[in-house]
């Protein structure tokens, strides 16, 4: 079950003082889930993260037959929650659910700190890794990404684009697409995707690399275009949209990933378990349309896959950050 927030604040004396120090019996252990549980989202409530979080605490609470809390901790681009979670025990009682920015964050702010997952965290599974969508205004008069990196090369100061802040993936998936056109951009930065969609539909910036449920909207009311999808394949959600490698940048691919992660140390059992328990969380078909929604599809994956997937990306991203020279907020 879920805690009423009365319950949750009560219970969650502790986590909100700053959790309790890293310990824990053989007993604590093996007797996994013994006590109230938290997943700890580091974004504010009613972002994808949020949503992500509080389908996971349905599920665990029901099939831990435990209370589960989910815990907005927001900051610092996520890193006051991930924070949290690294200090708490790790006994599987206490889960973060984790992003590429967030992750990426903690490599330093140049992209130049060495990055190994488990040296931070326990990867318990991949939850999803949707790409996002190339969302144009009809007025710039494109189509397709070729079309775009014409458009690009014709422009002196290059395409402007919007992102919802420097570090996230709608920021590197634009530089990254620059970078391999050979383009000039201009990036913009905004306190989330919602003033970038504003800016995009006055004209005052030309392209966005969007989650694609926040051009929904505009993209229903022919207000903005979706041209091509920055995932390696096309998703089954819009299998119309072709990608961006395959409509004029060949080798081109670039997703926003979201996972749950638990303390460093977390014992291999109870990863495999809270692995399993969400796997069946994401292959429900109520939960698979709440995904659908957020532009999601589930993708779970055993925890060694999973980490070696994070500490693969984060790596990729590490060597963009370094040549673009971006400093991450």
């Amino acid at each position: 079950m879920i805690l009423t927030r009365r319950m949750a604040l009560a219970g969650a004396a502790g986590l909100a003082g700053g959790l309790a120090p890293r310990a824990g019996s053989a007993e604590e252990m093996a007797g996994f889930p013994s006590r109230t549980a938290f997943i700890v989202v580091p974004f504010p409530p009613g972002g994808g993260t949020d949503v992500f979080g509080r389908l996971l605490a349905m599920h665990f609470g029901a099939a831990w037959r435990q209370n589960v809390v989910v815990e907005n901790r927001s900051g610092a681009g996520g890193r006051i929650g991930t924070q949290a979670v690294q200090r708490a025990p790790a006994d599987g009682h206490t889960l973060l659910i984790g992003t590429t920015g967030t992750l990426l964050a903690m490599a330093g702010p140049g992209g130049d700190r060495p990055f190994v997952s488990r040296d931070e965290l326990t990867p318990i599974t991949l939850i999803t890794a949707p790409g996002y969508v190339v969302t144009v205004a009809p007025s710039l008069g494109v189509r397709t990404v070729a079309e775009l990196i014409s458009e690009g090369r014709r422009r002196p100061g290059g395409l402007a684009f919007g992102s919802s802040g420097a570090g996230a993936v709608s920021h590197l998936a634009g530089e990254l697409f620059a970078a391999m056109a050979g383009i000039q951009t201009l990036h913009v930065p905004y306190r989330g995707t919602g003033p970038a969609v504003a800016d995009l539909q006055g004209g005052r910036i030309q392209v966005m690399f969007a989650p694609p449920q926040t051009v929904a909207g505009p993209v229903a009311a022919g207000q903005l275009r979706n041209i091509a999808i920055t995932s390696e394949r096309r998703s089954a959600l819009t299998p119309d949209l072709p990608t961006v490698a395959e409509s004029g940048l060949p080798g081109y691919a670039a997703v926003g990933w979201f996972g749950l992660f638990g303390p460093r140390g977390m014992p291999g059992a109870v990863a495999s378990r809270i692995h399993r328990d969400a796997a069946r969380a994401l292959e429900r078909p109520e939960n698979r349309e709440r995904l659908a929604a957020l532009g999601a599809e589930p993708e779970p994956m055993e925890p060694d896959a999973f980490a070696s997937h994070v500490d693969g990306d984060i790596a990729r991203w590490q060597r963009l950050v370094r040549e673009r020279r971006i400093q991450l907020e």
